[in-house]
C-alpha cells in the first residue's frame, strides 16, 4: 500500500485511506475521499473530492473520477475511464432497507476508455463497453456496445463515438466507413459493430 508519506502521490490531508488498499503511483486523491480496505487502485488516477470507494472495487490506471461519486462493491473500471461528477453506480437491483442483499450484488464493468457524463446513472449487472460515450443524466440500464453513444432516459444508442472523443458520421445501424481527421484511425461498421485500425501506437 502506498500511504501519504509516498512522495509520488498526493493525497490530501483530509482523505481518509484505509490500512490494506493497494494505490499505485502518481495518483492525485483529493478532499473528503474515503478509499476502503479493499479497494485496488492503479497508477496515475485523479480522484476528485468527496469520492467514496468500496472494498470489492478495482479501478484501472489512468482514471479520472471527478467529485461526488461512489463506487460500490462489484465495480470494475478499466484504464483510461472518465467518471463525470456525481455519476451513480448500484450494485443491487431490488434494494430494501430491511432485507440484507449483500449476497446478490452484481457484477458492473466499465471497459478501457468509457466516458460517464455527469450525472449518469449505471444500473448494476451490466458491461459498458470500450469507448463508450454514456451522455450527462442519462440511466443506463442495459449493456452498451464499444464506441456507442448512448442518452436518455433510459439510455438509448444515438451514435459513434470515436476513441478520440469525437462524433463519428456513421449510420446507427448496417456498414460504414469513417476516418479520423485527428489520429488517422479508421472504423469500420460492420453488422452493427465498431472495428477500429490504430494508425498511432496504443493498445486496442
Amino acid at each position: 500500500m502506498n500511504d501519504k508519506t509516498d512522495l509520488k502521490n498526493f493525497i490530501h490531508e483530509t482523505a481518509l485511506i484505509d490500512n490494506g488498499a493497494i494505490i499505485g503511483n502518481s495518483n492525485k486523491i483529493w478532499h473528503w475521499t474515503h478509499i476502503s480496505s479493499g479497494a485496488r487502485i492503479g497508477s496515475n488516477c485523479n480522484i476528485g473530492q468527496n469520492v467514496f470507494i468500496a472494498n470489492k472495487t478495482i479501478i484501472g490506471s489512468n482514471v479520472k473520477i471527478q467529485n461526488n461519486v461512489s463506487i460500490y462493491d462489484n465495480v470494475v473500471i478499466e484504464d483510461n475511464v472518465f467518471c463525470g461528477p456525481s455519476v451513480v453506480f448500484t450494485n443491487v437491483i431490488n434494494p430494501r432497507a430491511h432485507i440484507s442483499r449483500k449476497q446478490e450484488y452484481k457484477n458492473t464493468l466499465i471497459r478501457k476508455g468509457a466516458t460517464l457524463g455527469a450525472n449518469s446513472t449505471i444500473i448494476c449487472g451490466i458491461e459498458i463497453g470500450k469507448y463508450a460515450f454514456v451522455a450527462a443524466g442519462a440511466v443506463v440500464c442495459r449493456p452498451v456496445k464499444d464506441y456507442s453513444l448512448v442518452m436518455g432516459v433510459p439510455a438509448t444508442h444515438k451514435g459513434w463515438m470515436s476513441a478520440y472523443g469525437e462524433r463519428m458520421n456513421l449510420p446507427l445501424t448496417g456498414d460504414g466507413y469513417w476516418e479520423c481527421i485527428n489520429t488517422g484511425d479508421i472504423y469500420f461498421l460492420e453488422n452493427n459493430k465498431i472495428n477500429r485500425t490504430v494508425r498511432r501506437t496504443e493498445n486496442n
